[in-house]
């Protein structure tokens, strides 16, 4: 299978770097904020720039958005950064729901009204394989639709689907089948 096409937006080039780095710098910094912490964030985000300067050349406005395109590139410095990320959750799961430790499953969490499912989701996220995890994270936390997850990633759509569907299952099953989006959980 072939990766998704996405339309780029007709106002955005590289041709501008200084104005694509202005335009995604926040909203790449939240999303490896939430996967690795803070104090990992900068450094993360500003290689993913350095990325994706060098390799402006390569670039395919076809294939996708520069915005999807840059998120593409941050999910796999991240994945280099993995085993930080798996610790950051564990750490969470050991903290329960008072611990003060920002990380991936908090903008998901957020959503969460009972506070007490906060370490098994941040163990759940934990479990999870790469590729779903990072399904789940572009989706949950960069707000990405499935195309621009599938052109970021360079998987094709239903692959995305394929991941997501697992990522929540698995999710569910860790959680007892509590939906963490509904309020009661009884």
């Amino acid at each position: 299978m072939t990766a998704a096409r996405i339309e780029r937006p007709p106002d955005e080039s590289l041709d501008d770097f200084p104005g694509v780095f202005d335009a995604h710098f926040d909203e790449l910094f939240r999303y490896v904020s939430h996967r690795l912490g803070p104090a990992q964030a900068e450094d993360v985000v500003a290689e993913t720039f350095l990325v994706a300067f060098r390799k402006q050349a390569r670039y395919d406005p076809a294939r996708a958005a520069v915005r999807t395109w840059l998120y593409g590139i941050a999910t796999n410095l991240v994945s280099k950064h993995r085993r930080a990320e798996v610790r950051g959750l564990r750490a969470r799961q050991r903290h329960g729901a008072g611990g003060n430790v920002p990380g991936p499953e908090e903008r998901v969490a957020d959503r969460v009204s009972a506070q007490s499912l906060r370490p098994a989701l941040a163990a759940a996220i934990a479990s999870l394989g790469r590729g779903e995890r990072d399904v789940l994270l572009l989706m949950a936390l960069a707000g990405l639709s499935h195309q621009e997850i599938a052109a970021a990633l360079g998987i094709s759509y239903g692959t995305v689907g394929s991941r997501l569907s697992r990522a929540r299952a698995k999710l569910r099953a860790a959680l007892g089948d509590a939906n963490p989006m509904e309020a009661d959980h009884g």
